[in-house]
C-alpha cells in the first residue's frame, strides 16, 4: 500500500475558501497571517514562501518578516511580542530552524498561543503534553504541530489501526518527533522514540508502524522492517538532484512494507493542516469577540 497524501489534502482544503470568506465577511477584513522566516536556511525559506502563497489564494492577507544571523535577539523578541499583541494579526508562523542565537531566546514564551498555528509556543506545547486521550487533544483550544497532526490524519485516512499498535518514531525534535510520539500515545499506540544513540535495526524490527523524521536519505533500510509494516516517511531531503525521504521506495516494496511517498505523502497534508489552522485562528477569534 502506498499512503499517498494528495487526496486527503484536497479534501481538507476543499472547504477552506468558503470558511475564509465567511470569516472575512464577519470580521470586516481578511484573516491576517504574519510569518517570521530565516533567510539562512534556503530550503525552509522557499517552503515558507509556498505556504504563504497558498494562504494568499484563500484570501488570507500575509506578510513575511525576514530574519538572519545578524538579527539582534532583542529585535526578534520585540517582533514576536508586537505581533502577539497586535489585534489585527490573527495567525503567526515561525518556521524552524532559526539562527542559533534566536532559537536560544524565550520567544516561545512570548508567542500568543491562540495565534500560534504550528503549536510551538510553550503554552500550546505544555497543554498538548498534558493530554492523555485523543478526545482531550481534540478539545484543545490551542494548536498542535502541523506535521505531527498530519501524520495521524494520514494514517487515519488510510484506515491504519493505531490502538494497540507498536510504533517507533525516528527523531526526537520538539517540532515533529516528540509531539508525534505523544499523539500516537493518545491514540493508544505503544511508542518507542529513537534517536542517534538508538540501535535502529533492533528497535524497528518488531514495529507495526515506523515514522521517520531523521532527515537522512537512505537511513531506514527495508530489511530492518518486518514484512507488512508501515513506514511513514516524514523527511524531505534533496539528494542526487531529487527529493526523497529517509528510505528507498523500491526496497520497501520488495520487502512488503507499506509507505508514504516523498513527495506526495505527508507534505501535502501538512500544508493543508497549516492552512486549516490559519482559518481556524480567525474562526476562534470571532467566537472570542462575541
Amino acid at each position: 500500500m502506498i499512503l499517498e497524501g494528495r487526496t486527503l489534502a484536497a479534501q481538507i482544503r476543499s472547504s477552506l475558501p468558503a470558511r475564509a470568506q465567511a470569516v472575512c465577511q464577519k470580521m470586516g477584513r481578511p484573516i491576517r497571517l504574519c510569518a517570521i522566516g530565516s533567510t539562512e536556511d534556503y530550503g525552509a525559506y522557499v517552503y515558507l514562501k509556498k505556504e504563504v502563497e497558498a494562504a494568499q489564494k484563500l484570501g488570507v492577507q500575509t506578510r513575511i518578516f525576514e530574519i538572519n544571523n545578524e538579527t539582534p535577539a532583542a529585535e526578534f523578541l520585540d517582533l514576536v511580542s508586537r505581533l502577539s499583541a497586535d489585534g489585527n494579526t490573527d495567525a503567526i508562523l515561525i518556521p524552524r530552524p532559526l539562527p542559533a542565537h534566536l532559537a536560544a531566546t524565550d520567544f516561545a514564551d512570548r508567542l500568543a498561543p491562540q495565534k500560534d498555528i504550528d503549536g510551538m509556543s510553550n503554552i500550546n506545547a505544555g497543554n498538548l503534553f498534558l493530554c492523555k486521550t485523543w478526545a482531550e487533544i481534540q478539545a484543545l483550544k490551542g494548536f498542535v504541530p502541523c506535521t505531527a497532526l498530519a501524520v495521524i490524519r494520514l494514517l487515519q485516512f488510510h484506515h491504519i489501526a493505531l490502538e494497540g499498535a507498536e510504533a517507533a518514531v525516528v527523531g526526537r525534535s520538539s517540532t515533529v518527533g516528540r509531539p508525534l510520539a505523544h499523539l500516537l500515545t493518545c491514540q493508544n499506540a505503544t511508542v518507542k522514540i529513537c534517536h542517534t544513540k538508538t540501535d535502529l535495526p533492533r528497535a524497528l524490527k518488531e514495529a507495526d508502524i515506523v515514522c521517520s523524521a531523521a532527515g537522512s536519505p537512505g537511513l531506514i533500510r527495508a530489511d530492518w522492517l518486518r514484512p507488512g509494516a508501515i513506514l511513514v516517511d516524514i523527511s524531505t531531503n534533496w539528494h542526487d538532484n531529487r527529493l526523497c525521504g529517509d528510505a528507498v521506495p523500491h526496497e520497501l516494496e520488495a520487502r512488503g512494507v507499506s509507505y508514504s511517498p516523498v513527495p506526495g505523502g505527508v507534505g501535502p497534508v501538512t500544508l493543508a493542516v497549516l492552512l486549516e489552522n490559519i482559518i481556524l485562528s480567525g474562526e476562534r477569534k470571532l467566537k472570542e469577540t462575541k
